[in-house]
């Protein structure tokens, strides 16, 4: 086919991937939309027929021009230019579900709708309300949509399967996901103390890393021993559900002291700096520590610095800086700060 109108039919569930796939391939027309085609499946608009990408069918179909911004949308809407200022800057599509704080929107439910006419391969739009609880627990509420809050969700060719009204994902940690499967090598012995669904230990165990994950809510859990099979890590993961402190410490019991000695140890917590101790008396010597915080802009990098070298005192160790990066903002005045320390 030679005609610019095409469009490739895709079965809904697997639009957000086709489109990164097609994308990749420098065949997606982000100037079209993506429109419903048939029961379950997209039409998603390409400027020639895809040689990588799977498809169902390739057809001679233009779909209608794409408006191309949230504020277009809500224009279209009857949104004045003062309810625009309202509106939403950023969100993210985790494959069939959008992730949105909607803060001051005047019309949220008109905001979800719009995103679901520039997303065609979402059918959910979530409100992000918070995150509160030991268990890290999400407060959403559905906006727009079919109100499945179950979605599959691919990233650097990782597939994170989850439920994003039971667990959390933080759309705004993609690039340490990914920088967590660059810096580990295949014989690193991997502690992640927080481990979530698999936000760090599925990069890494990817990247032939043995890991051992811990995670103490029962959903969360739930859903990182379903990505460990989805991602075929199985062989490289052992899964606990329980606190890492208590795993840790049970193990060095068992063992008369000899318990885990890891070459690196990730700590995605806000309150990361409270488990130090457990964390330092499970790592190898030369071990990396990966410590995760919340710190005021004021503090940064001083004070996550200053816990670990104290930390690192009090168990008669040294460490090294390796790095400190800021991740993204966490509240106002508030950065998501990680710091990578050597342990000698």
């Amino acid at each position: 086919m030679t005609d610019q109108a095409l469009s490739a039919i895709v079965e809904k569930g697997r639009a957000q991937a086709a489109i990164g796939s097609l994308r990749e391939e420098g065949v997606y027309d982000d100037s079209r939309s993506v429109f419903e085609r048939g029961t379950g499946t997209v039409a998603i608009p390409v400027t020639r027929t895809p040689e990588e990408t799977a498809t169902l069918e390739i057809v001679r179909e233009a779909g209608k021009p794409r408006l191309q911004t949230l504020e277009d949308h809500l224009r279209e809407r009857g949104w004045s230019e003062a309810e625009l200022e309202t509106a939403p800057g950023s969100w993210a599509v985790l494959g069939t579900v959008i992730l949105v704080d909607v803060g001051n929107a005047v019309r949220p439910g008109a905001v979800g709708e719009a995103l679901l006419a520039m997303h065609g391969g979402a059918d959910t739009v979530l409100a992000r309300e918070g995150i509160d609880g030991q268990h890290r627990e999400p407060t959403v509420e559905v906006i727009a949509g079919e109100g499945d809050t179950e979605t599959v969700h691919r990233e650097h060719g990782i597939i994170y399967a989850m439920d994003l009204a039971s667990v959390m994902f933080s759309p705004g940690n993609k690039a340490e996901r990914a920088r967590m499967g660059a810096v580990v090598t295949p014989d690193d012995c991997v502690l992640d103390m927080f481990a979530g669904i698999g936000y760090f230990t599925l990069p890494m165990a990817r990247a032939g890393a043995a890991v051992t994950a811990v995670e103490r809510n029962p959903t969360a859990f739930r859903w990182l021993v379903e990505n460990v099979v989805r991602n075929d890590v199985q062989t490289r993961v052992e899964t606990y559900r329980a606190d890492c402190r208590d795993v840790i410490a049970g193990v060095s019991q068992a063992t008369d002291g000899d318990g885990f000695s890891f070459d690196r140890i990730v700590m995605g917590h806000y309150n990361a700096h409270e488990y130090l101790d457990s964390a330092l008396s499970a790592l190898a010597e030369g071990g990396i520590l990966h410590v995760h915080g919340a710190t005021p802009e004021a503090l940064v990098p001083e004070r996550p610095v200053r816990r670990i070298q104290e930390a690192a005192e009090d168990a008669g160790q040294d460490i090294e800086v390796l790095a400190t990066q800021e991740i993204k903002g966490y509240s106002e005045g508030v950065r998501h700060v990680v710091v990578d320390a050597r342990i000698a």
